[in-house]
C-alpha cells in the first residue's frame, strides 16, 4: 500500500513537472516573439526597443538603417518618407529626434520649415551669416516702409531689394546705384556655369542635373525645368558661358 501512494506521488510529480515546462516555454517564446523583430532593411534580428516605428504606416526599422535613410535624403535636400516601397509616409520632426543629432536635426527643422511655406513667401535673411529662412508672414509690417528685421540676427534689411537695409535711399535709388549682382553672387553664377547648373526662374534655387530624364522640377517650387539636348549639355563649359 505504502509502494503504491510512492508511485502515485511519484508520477503525479512528473506530470506536474511536465505541465510547468510546457507553460514556461511556451511563455519565453511569447516573450521573444515581443521582443525581437527583424528589420526590412538589413534583415538583422533587433529587440523591439531598437526599432523605429512610423506612426502612419506602422513600418518600423532599426534605429541604425533609419538614421541612415534620413541623414542621406536630409543631404539630398529631401524630406524623408518611409524607406518602405511606394509608402508616403512622412516621417516626423519629433519622432526623428531621438536618433538625429543637432545637426541633422536643425537640417530637418529647415526642409520641415521650407516644404511649408509657398515658393513666392519665401524670405531669407541677406546675412551670410545667417541666411535664416522666414514667409512674409513672419515678417509684418507697413508697407509703405521697406525695413524689416531678422528674428534670428536681429539685423535690418530691405524686404523689397532683399538686400542688408540701405539706409538713406528708396529702393529705386538703391538699384540704381548697385546695378551689378554683388560679389558673392557672381560667385554663385561663375560656380553655376562651370557645373552646368541651371537656376529656377520661380524660386532662384540653383538645381543640378546628376541623371535621368531632361525634364526636371525644382523641389521647393515644383516648376519644370527643361536641360538641353545631350550633345549640348557636354558642350564645352567656355562655349556655354559665352551663350550665356
Amino acid at each position: 500500500m505504502h509502494l503504491l501512494w510512492q508511485t502515485r506521488m511519484f508520477a503525479f510529480e512528473l506530470a506536474r513537472n511536465a505541465v510547468a515546462s510546457q507553460v514556461n516555454r511556451s511563455a519565453g517564446n511569447s516573450i521573444g516573439k515581443k521582443k525581437i523583430e527583424t528589420c526590412a532593411i538589413c534583415l538583422e534580428d533587433v529587440y523591439l526597443d531598437q526599432m523605429f516605428l512610423i506612426r502612419d504606416c506602422l513600418h518600423s526599422y532599426c534605429f541604425s538603417c533609419v538614421s541612415k535613410h534620413v541623414q542621406v535624403k536630409l543631404l539630398q535636400g529631401m524630406l524623408p518618407k518611409c524607406p518602405y516601397e511606394k509608402c508616403n509616409s512622412e516621417l516626423k520632426l519629433e519622432s526623428c529626434k531621438t536618433f538625429l543629432s543637432p545637426e541633422l536635426f536643425d537640417i530637418m527643422n529647415q526642409r520641415v520649415k521650407e516644404a511649408t511655406i509657398p515658393a513666392a513667401e519665401k524670405i531669407y535673411c541677406p546675412y551670410p551669416m545667417c541666411s535664416s529662412l522666414f514667409s512674409e508672414a513672419e515678417l509684418q509690417g507697413s508697407r509703405a516702409n521697406t525695413i524689416r528685421k531678422c528674428p534670428k540676427c536681429l539685423g535690418s534689411f530691405c524686404i523689397n531689394c532683399r538686400v542688408p537695409w540701405h539706409s538713406n535711399m528708396n529702393c529705386v535709388e538703391y538699384k540704381r546705384l548697385n546695378p551689378y549682382p554683388s560679389r558673392e553672387d557672381q560667385k554663385l553664377k561663375s560656380l553655376a556655369t562651370r557645373n552646368l547648373w541651371r537656376q529656377c526662374p520661380k524660386c532662384n534655387h540653383m538645381v543640378s542635373l546628376a541623371e535621368g530624364c531632361y525634364h526636371i522640377y525644382c523641389r521647393p517650387s515644383f516648376q519644370q525645368l527643361t536641360y538641353p539636348a545631350r550633345h549640348d549639355r557636354y558642350q564645352t563649359r567656355s562655349n556655354l558661358a559665352m551663350e550665356q
